[in-house]
């Protein structure tokens, strides 16, 4: 049974954004009520988002429309992990980008030298400006044996419609023709991500918990890093695809807003 005994520890909750706070262009019900007890509570949130089509400053304007208005420093993207993870890894290395100029602006503006005609990595994000021309170009690269890396691993990306593929399914589309995946991908469930998050609040793990609408992204972050793990009905997962699942969150509720009468 749920209690407020859950939630003694917790400074700060990792919110995912697609099918947990909003529905494409569509707030869901009562998010905005769970922001304000959170504050109330004297506690923090961090908007962490695997969707890599946009970028943060992108999703603060949203936010801002939806009736929420933060600072950039409330959104933490794949993308801003990735520019971080680049820079410690691959430092000063050209890159070939498949992502919308959102990812591209971001790659630059942390440094990252953009060279889609001589790369010496090849990065990926969800692009959904994709195309053939694109697809075959990252195929070459990839298959000549530049180090690859990916944003993030989502299948799909819920919209208040039903879904649209993301970046899970161009890896498919890569590995079917060039055998390979990526050798690192940074966001939701990797540490990468998870990294970011420690930097940016100057929490521990068992400070924070993740909360979000996928299993085996915002779930298995939790689970991963010692996070308390809470999964919300109101995205991708069904209870079928709950019961049928391996990866168990510590707590489940319909919507963000169910959790505030276990917040003292």
């Amino acid at each position: 049974m749920t209690t407020a005994a859950d939630f003694k520890n917790i400074k700060c909750f990792l919110l995912d954004m697609d099918g947990t706070f909003y529905l494409g262009n569509n707030l869901i019900d009562g998010a905005l009520s769970f922001i304000d007890r959170v504050l109330e509570t004297g506690r923090d949130f961090l908007f962490l988002t695997n969707n890599t089509s946009h970028n943060g400053d992108f999703y603060v304007q949203k936010l801002a429309r939806l009736g929420l208005t933060v600072d950039r420093s409330k959104v933490l993207t794949a993308g801003d992990a990735t520019v971080a993870k680049l820079n410690e890894l691959y430092p000063g290395k050209r890159a070939f980008v498949l992502g919308n100029h959102f990812l591209v602006e971001d790659l630059t503006a942390g440094g990252i030298v953009v060279d889609n005609e001589n790369p010496e990595i090849v990065v990926i994000g969800f692009d959904t400006t994709l195309d053939y021309a694109k697809m075959t170009a990252v195929c070459d690269f990839v298959r000549a044996g530049l180090p690859y890396i990916a944003t993030h691993p989502d299948f799909n990306c819920p919209t208040d419609t039903g879904f649209l593929p993301d970046i899970g399914a161009i890896m498919a589309f890569i590995e079917a023709s060039t055998g390979r995946r990526p050798e690192l991908i940074v966001g939701k469930p990797y540490t990468g991500i998870v990294d970011a998050v420690l930097e940016r609040t100057g929490l521990t793990t068992a400070e924070c918990a993740m909360v979000g609408d996928r299993l085996y992204t915002d779930i298995e972050t939790g689970l991963r890093s010692g996070m308390l793990s809470i999964l919300v009905m109101s995205g991708e997962t069904t209870s079928e695809m709950l019961a049928a699942s391996q990866t168990v969150p510590d707590l489940v509720f319909d919507r963000l807003a169910d959790i505030n009468p276990y917040l003292e």
